[in-house]
């Protein structure tokens, strides 16, 4: 059985084990990023415009960013019903079900779940306001790609990506250098990072770099790819539905 390195933030571990494990993968995880509340100066500003009636459309980014932009409000309903009132745009499925389970429509998600792909889906925004809550460090490709097309742009970060110290990226470390992982997978530019910084701070960075590169690296995302092909590794899967599952399905083809 393949060793898949599950590296996402705590609260996504456990449904990410389950997935690898009825895909016939075992699991080895280290939460290289972690997810906290955030409101910045931003925020009353989105919310106002929401409440008056003056924004187009409401991106959301992340399923995260649905649930920590609901949690600032002491009594959401009248929130969500005056999101109902304008069209509310998911970047993926997982955020979609967020919105649905909160009782909010979902007007328009693109076929791409990424900021290119939402950039793409909306049409005809010259002019238009869209608000955009997400996390901070969120790709400037869906904002700069936005204005492009003459929209109207605010921005609010609902949370913030840390990264946690957690005992097992000591674990995970020993094992990789020791060949027993199979599969890296990496789910954000932020995770790539701080893992290599992990192995960096340990003095194992090149080492480990090159047992990376006899192995199979996934990322999901262009950008993440990116940056993982900037440190000099081989990117071997990068799924076309930037989700973990679809991530999991192409290692499966690739029999890793």
């Amino acid at each position: 059985m393949k060793v898949i390195a599950i590296m996402r933030p705590a609260g996504y571990l456990a449904e990410s084990v389950r997935l690898a494990n009825s895909m016939g993968f075992s699991a080895i995880t280290a939460p290289m990023i972690d997810v906290v509340d955030r409101r910045d100066a931003n925020f009353d500003g989105f919310v106002n415009r929401i409440m008056e009636g003056e924004s187009d459309y409401v991106i959301f980014t992340s399923a995260n960013g649905v649930e920590f932009t609901l949690l600032k409000h002491k009594d959401p309903d009248e929130f969500i019903e005056r999101l109902n009132k304008i069209r509310v745009v998911a970047i993926g499925p997982k955020t979609r079900d967020a919105l649905l389970k909160n009782e909010i429509r979902v007007s328009i998600m693109p076929g791409s779940y990424s900021s290119q792909g939402l950039v793409e889906k909306l049409t005809g925004i010259e002019g238009a306001v869209i608000e955009i809550a997400r996390s901070s460090h969120g790709a400037p490709e869906l904002v700069k790609g936005l204005l492009e097309k003459g929209a109207v742009v605010y921005e609010t970060q609902v949370y913030q990506i840390i990264s946690p110290r957690d005992e097992r990226h000591v674990t995970l470390m020993k094992r990789a250098l020791s060949g027993d992982v199979d599969i890296f997978a990496f789910t954000s530019t932020m995770m790539v990072r701080n893992f290599m910084a992990i192995a960096d701070d340990m003095g194992i960075k090149d080492e480990l770099i090159r047992i990376m590169n006899e192995k199979i690296v996934a990322a999901i995302g262009k950008p993440t790819a990116d940056t993982l092909s900037g440190l000099g590794i081989e990117v071997k899967v990068m799924p076309k539905h930037y989700t973990f599952e679809e991530l999991l399905k192409e290692c499966k083809k690739l029999d890793c």
